[in-house]
């Protein structure tokens, strides 16, 4: 028996964060399975497509993966602006990442879209032994603003696939099914009968 026909969603993703929470790794991982131990800091935002199928939807992600450094900040809106989704990143080991993140939530919220899936991560949970950000806080940031909020390694790839397919079934849930297809309608114009479509 056939499965029945998903619904297909095109969806723009950003990423944002302080510069080293390791947004760049977390999209590598994802995207092409890799992990270096010194990547290059992203210089303005870095473009990434991925397809993921659930049941309820098949998600095309474009993903934008942003510049942390400040230098670059007042650039965000661009690439926020019309996301379905973002992912707002720091990291367990740096507790001014943490704070960075705060006010990228903050902001996301007042100038993003209002049915913004918006996602929490703690990156570099490697790096436990030098944990600065409780887990308990990061819970309460998301709990506060209606995100939801995992902890990942890009590094062992923990939680990187989860992550992703978390925001696609959001994403499949809050996008109604569209139609598609031409649809034949008959409209009256002065007695005579006119047919009509539309897509």
């Amino acid at each position: 028996m056939a499965r029945p026909s998903n619904k297909n969603i095109q969806a723009k993703l950003v990423l944002v964060g302080d510069m080293g929470t390791g947004k760049t790794s977390l999209v590598l991982r994802f995207v092409k399975g890799q992990f270096f131990d010194h990547q290059e800091p992203t210089i303005g935002a870095a473009f990434f497509t991925q397809l993921l199928s659930l049941n309820e939807a098949t998600v095309k992600f474009d993903i934008w993966d942003t510049a942390g450094q400040e230098r670059y900040h007042s650039l965000a809106p661009m690439y926020y602006r019309g996301a379905a989704a973002a992912v707002v990143v720091y990291d367990i080991s740096n507790v001014d990442t943490f704070v960075r993140a705060k006010k990228w939530v903050q902001e996301l919220q007042k100038q993003g879209n209002k049915n913004l899936v918006m996602a929490l991560v703690a990156n570099k949970c490697d790096l436990e032994s030098k944990r600065e950000v409780k887990t308990e806080e990061g819970e309460k940031l998301s709990e506060e603003n209606g995100m939801f909020f995992i902890e990942t390694s890009a590094k062992t790839s923990l939680n990187i696939n989860e992550l992703f397919y978390e925001i696609a079934k959001r994403l499949a849930i809050a996008q109604p099914s569209q139609p598609s297809g031409i649809n034949l309608h008959e409209t009256e114009n002065s007695g005579r009968r006119l047919f009509c479509c539309s897509v």
